[in-house]
């Protein structure tokens, strides 16, 4: 983790996809909100799943579930 960081993303291919067994899901870390979100969005568009979430001890603590990730880093969803 680099110093400043406040931001993570973990991500990796989606469970379903048999061809991407062998490979691990992955953490990067970001000094602001924007920059994981634009990181979750090209891990989306790659079709692997992903979660994000600040890193302790940032307050207030969030976390973004596989559900919502996409809501989240899309500003045209909302997020």
């Amino acid at each position: 983790m680099k110093h400043g960081d406040i931001w993570y993303v973990t991500f990796g291919p989606d469970r379903t996809d048999e061809t991407a067994e062998s490979m691990a899901r992955s953490t990067r870390t970001f000094k602001s909100e924007i920059d994981a979100k634009l990181f979750a969005m090209q891990i989306l568009a790659k079709g692997w799943s992903a979660s994000a979430g600040t890193l302790n001890p940032h307050q207030p603590k969030q976390v973004v579930g596989p559900a919502q990730i996409e809501r989240w880093a899309d500003p045209g969803l909302g997020g």
